[in-house]
């Protein structure tokens, strides 16, 4: 079987990568973002540097086992996006190189590695999304759930939709969220009590919001600048960040045995400018990381949320304990 992978692997990135300009050595791109920022991003990019970029954009899960599948013959250079639980896994497998971006100063402690192999370059929240017409007409004169608790209500089962965590990094933070808020007793209480009121539990972490803004569902556990971008696309919807929520950071990495090492540090420092950010946020409502740049109207700063004090390492630590609990429990 791994040397079927490894087949299938080097054939699926030749094809990927094939029709490069021969000027210039291509950047090559893993890509966990959507496809639309990337192209938007790796487009800019090249016109700053001159360096011709190809990405493959792909699922979380899938992008990180290639990375650390390929670590002794990288056919990417750089993995872009992805929460921090993921980079630590790549990092702990000698996946990635360690680099030190001169604007990785501007960081905060909480957006980047202690030895440089990944730095955030977008803060992701997590929060309540309400599809109003549709809430509205199956709960007349009730008020919008305002906390993580609130979810517990009855009267909302069938109409939740939460990814499911063993595919989704979205939906395992959402799960980590109310561990560490609640304590492990009390957190497995309150997702054990919420499972059965989710309709649907799709496997995209991208779906719930999706779902909200076609009016599927009433209530959804999203990332908030992903209802935030629905909404200002004049979906009929909502944001509500609930106290004691959880934050994280996509984060960008080298691959270690990068073939264009130049092009890949250049690369890390365009992501970490107010420029790529300030652009990133206008597409899809993600907050910046670099505090020169500003978040586009309507995304949330970071100073009106309440966040806990998200532990990635004991998240990262507890994945596969917590999922394999999660998958014997929640049918």
């Amino acid at each position: 079987m791994k040397k079927i992978f490894f087949a299938l692997s080097l054939i699926f990135t030749l094809v990927v990568f094939v029709g490069c300009g021969e000027k210039k050595q291509p950047l090559k791109i893993y890509s966990i973002i959507h496809e639309e920022e990337t192209k938007a991003l790796t487009d800019l990019f090249t016109k700053r540097t001159g360096i011709p970029v190809v990405f493959l954009r792909a699922s979380t899960g899938e992008l990180v086992n290639r990375v650390i599948a390929e670590k002794n013959d990288p056919q990417a250079d750089i993995l872009l996006g992805g929460a921090t639980n993921y980079h630590i896994q790549a990092n702990k497998a000698g996946a990635l190189e360690s680099y030190k971006s001169p604007l990785a100063e501007k960081v905060p402690p909480y957006a980047k590695s202690a030895d440089d192999t990944y730095t955030g370059f977008c803060v992701l929240t997590l929060g309540i999304g309400i599809n109003k017409g549709r809430f509205e007409s199956k709960f007349p004169g009730k008020k919008y759930p305002a906390t993580w608790d609130d979810l517990l209500d009855p009267a909302f089962k069938g109409e939740i939709v939460l990814t499911n965590p063993v595919a989704s990094s979205t939906a395992y933070l959402f799960v980590q969220n109310q561990l560490q808020r609640l304590g492990e007793e009390k957190g497995w209480d309150y997702l054990l009590k919420l499972a059965p009121l989710v309709g649907q539990f799709p496997d995209s972490g991208s779906a719930p919001a999706k779902l909200l803004g076609t009016g599927e569902y009433a209530v959804g556990v999203s990332y908030l600048h992903a209802v935030a971008k629905y909404g200002a696309d004049g979906f009929d919807v909502a944001t509500i960040a609930p106290p004691e929520t959880v934050g994280d950071v996509d984060c960008i990495a080298i691959m270690k045995n990068s073939k264009n090492l130049d092009a890949a540090k250049k690369f890390v420092d365009f992501m970490l400018s107010a420029e790529a950010q300030e652009l990133m946020s206008s597409i899809d409502f993600t907050i910046p990381v670099n505090p020169d740049a500003k978040g586009a109207k309507g995304s949330i700063p970071v100073s009106q949320l309440d966040l806990i004090d998200y532990d990635v390492a004991k998240a990262a630590e507890q994945k596969e304990s917590v999922l394999s609990k999660w998958s014997l429990n929640v049918k």
